[in-house]
């Protein structure tokens, strides 16, 4: 006796490419409210540091990365050997390993240039945008890369008009003012709304902690011990949750056993 095989639901017509895309957009866009001060921002020191309009223009599209271009302009005004500058920029983008470690699973069926187009476009702002679509599951999961090409490609176009913007604008700001100030309260601004759970509070402050006492530490090492620090403390205490609930399952008394 053959037993036939389920079939498979048939695609919700109403999931498109177009609409996914359109929805990362839009899971982007209330971020632009700092990513695009954040860009001038860069535009103007990345002039004020010496840096040529183009170069500045450049790094935007190569590195797309803002707490590296930033990292970057003040070893460039500092005159910091370059391969220095590289590895210290190295350091800095290690955190996007995470983040493609998080990514991966629900790629892992693409074809290889879409892969490559998500690893471009991943940064910190769209990777906040990209967890929405992670724990999908049904028919949404078939254009879930759209969506994370919408998040992607509507912050890369931001980045780069506001760099810019930034960089024609530069040389009419003043030098003394400290835009830098804008860098950690853009980064806030992603990150609080996204603490919805214990083990998220308490990573972030552990990590938080680390980076302002490792923040002597030479070429920015100390934002890698912050991040590894805030994970293993976040790791650690969701392990404790996941044995207290086991431990509480295996005590509870059997209600089969109370029953006359």
């Amino acid at each position: 006796m053959t037993v036939a095989a389920p079939l498979e639901s048939p695609p919700d017509p109403t999931i498109t490419r177009r609409g996914e895309w359109w929805a990362g957009v839009c899971a982007l866009a209330p971020m632009l409210l700092g990513v695009v001060p954040f860009g001038l921002i860069y535009g103007v020191l990345a002039v004020n540091a010496g840096m040529p309009a183009w170069l500045a223009c450049a790094m935007s599209a190569i590195v797309f990365g803002g707490a590296s271009q930033m990292i970057l302009t003040q070893l460039w005004s500092a005159g910091t050997p370059a391969l220095i500058i590289a590895f210290t920029v190295a350091m800095v983008n290690l955190r996007h390993a995470l983040y493609s470690a998080t990514i991966a699973p629900s790629l892992a069926p693409l074809p290889r240039r879409w892969k490559a187009l998500v690893a471009y476009l991943l940064t910190d702002e769209a990777f906040a945008a990209m967890t929405r679509r992670l724990g999908d599951s049904g028919p949404r999961t078939r254009y879930r890369h759209w969506f994370y090409f919408g998040a992607g490609i509507a912050l890369w176009s931001s980045w780069q008009l506001s760099t810019l913007a930034g960089v024609l604008v530069g040389a009419q700001v003043p030098r003394d003012w400290p835009l830098d100030f804008f860098l950690p309260l853009t980064f806030i601004a992603i990150i609080v709304p996204n603490l919805k759970h214990r083990a998220q509070v308490v990573a972030a402050l552990v990590a938080t902690a680390l980076a302002v006492a490792c923040y002597a530490m030479p070429h920015k090492l100390g934002i890698m011990v912050a991040a590894l620090g805030g994970i293993a403390a976040g790791m650690l205490l969701l392990e404790r949750n996941h044995r207290g609930g086991q431990q509480a399952a295996a005590g509870a008394p059997d209600s089969k056993e109370h029953v006359a």
